[in-house]
């Protein structure tokens, strides 16, 4: 039997600017099981990237429900939202998000910090992680020393480290060439395959074809939600 790790019921999100008011997303609803790969598509405008925020606990909803395994994250407070993000999610970025003075070690290990977690740990597990991303010799490396493949590797093992529910992989071959996106995904399709439940969210149609599922926004709503057919 799966298990349901998220389930949004009739999200909606408004912004005001001014005197307008903007819908990004009006009444959304949306399932994903524990170890789906799922990818989020839609063309700019689309809701996407809202429905990404709020599913990366960044931001709440205006109405409607969020459950992240089995708890209702809808309305909870920025501090709340904060311990619920370094817990439950994995991030990778597009820009990676790494700070340029400390090493690829020091980079891993920081959500252990906000964990409470002692250094001698810390050092342990962040190494192990970044011997598990084939960077064992990296260790010591500041990002301006890494290619821009081995830094979002670097960002992987840092989103794996607090063990979450979900990785949220937000454009994360963005900045990388063909060769080195390809080694990307394969290293997300290798962790997906270890148990873990990863979302996409790409504009790239060959990207999203890595994944298992794919949800394409547009005007704010789900224009459809379909298993791809591997071959």
């Amino acid at each position: 039997m799966t298990e349901e790790i998220i389930k949004i019921k009739n999200i909606g999100r408004k912004y005001v600017i001014g005197t307008e008011v903007i819908h990004a997303l009006n009444s959304v609803s949306l399932s994903i099981q524990k170890g789906e790969f799922v990818a989020l598509m839609g063309p700019s405008g689309s809701g996407k990237s809202t429905l990404m925020n709020i599913l990366g606990c960044l931001d709440t909803p205006s109405q409607g429900d969020y459950i992240l395994n089995g708890t209702n994250v809808s309305h909870m407070t920025e501090n709340q939202l904060a311990n619920i993000r370094n817990k439950e999610i994995g991030f990778v970025f597009q820009t990676f998000n790494l700070l340029p003075r400390s090493s690829a070690l020091d980079n891993v290990a920081l959500p252990l910090i906000y964990a409470g977690i002692n250094k001698k740990e810390r050092d342990e597990r962040a190494t192990q992680a970044l011997i598990n991303v084939g960077l064992e010799h990296r260790l010591h490396h500041r990002p301006n020393e890494l290619s821009g493949g081995q830094r979002q590797r670097v960002a992987v093992a840092r989103a794996l480290i607090n063990n979450p529910s979900i990785i949220l992989a937000d454009e994360p071959t963005g900045n990388l060439d063909t060769k080195t996106s390809i080694e990307i995904m394969g290293l997300l399709e290798n962790i997906h395959s270890g148990g873990n439940t990863i979302i996409l969210v790409t504009h790239e149609e060959d990207i999203a074809q890595h994944a298992h599922r794919i949800v394409r926004m547009r005007d704010g709503l789900v224009e459809d939600d379909s298993l791809i057919k591997k071959t």
